[in-house]
């Protein structure tokens, strides 16, 4: 398969499930599957979660088992749809499927499924504490490393937005790019010139730096660090000409509708990503 599911990469969601069962069976066969499960044994399993979440990576998971099974090794009896909001014990999907291939691939479907939808978890938990300001949450590229294709998808089943995918298909002017550039008005020449075809954001660290932004008219500024009152201070000086603005840096889920209701457009929050705490799911044989 190739391309897209759901905006789910496809051909990314294979290259990790196939290094993760690579990692898991780069020693040999699963030994203790072999060992205790009779040849030919069939089971229904369902996977659940032990706590409140969103859904994401169900596709990932089931790629797995055809991984593992081959496709069409295995029957879906029921199942939900990425993006579903489950309570504890909800089934999130029942399979019926031979036990030794099931038991294979459980842990390397569940590590990525608790950890996908952790990362879902907690961009539906900042994109409710936004609610109706008429910001959005946005992802950053502080990933880990090989899983970014699917950190973002898992964002997008919370309900937040993805920033850029890479360093190639947007331009974020930061603080040292500045530096080097030795200015911001200096920075935003050099861009425009290599690249003006792409999508421009412009870091500032502070209100002086902001009207630099502004007066070179770029249509992105990222507010690295600042507090509510500097932000809504932001979005008093931006008015009227068209640049949009990121609040980012230091940001707290308590704090997320104080920021938003300032009149930022975007919130940036990289925790969805670098450290979102995984939700439990558990597959239990019936």
């Amino acid at each position: 398969m190739s391309g897209e599911v759901s905006g789910l990469d496809v051909q990314e969601m294979h290259r990790v499930v196939s290094t993760a069962l690579e990692e898991d069976l780069c020693y040999g066969p699963d030994v203790t599957t072999a060992a205790c499960v009779p040849a030919g044994a069939v089971a229904t399993a369902t996977v659940s979660p032990r706590g409140p979440g969103t859904l994401a990576g169900l596709p990932v998971f089931l790629a797995v088992l055809d991984a593992v099974l081959g496709t069409g090794g295995y029957e879906v009896t029921a199942g939900r749809q990425d993006g579903d909001r489950l309570a504890a014990g909800d089934v999130a999907l029942t399979v019926r499927a031979p036990v030794a291939g099931l038991l294979t691939a459980e842990r390397t479907g569940l590590n990525l499924l608790c950890h996908l939808c952790g990362v879902a978890t907690a961009a539906s938990a900042w994109v409710n504490a936004v609610a109706g300001t008429g910001a959005s949450i946005r992802d950053s590229r502080k990933t880990l490393p090989g899983l970014r294709a699917l950190q973002k998808y898992a964002v997008r089943c919370g309900g937040g937005l993805n920033h850029r995918m890479g360093l190639g298909d947007a331009v974020l002017i930061k603080d040292n790019h500045v530096i080097a550039a030795g200015s911001v008005t200096a920075a935003i020449t050099a861009v425009r010139a290599l690249a003006p075809q792409l999508p421009c954001e412009v870091e500032v660290g502070t209100l002086a730096e902001l009207d630099e932004a502004l007066a070179a008219g770029v249509p992105l500024v990222l507010l690295d660090n600042m507090t509510v009152p500097q932000c809504a201070e932001a979005v008093r000086r931006a008015a009227g000409s068209g640049t949009e603005l990121e609040a980012s840096g230091g940001l707290t889920l308590d704090l997320a509708r104080a920021y938003a209701e300032t009149g930022v457009r975007y919130l940036s929050v990289g925790g969805l990503t670098h450290s979102a705490p995984a939700l439990d799911l558990g597959l239990d044989l019936a």
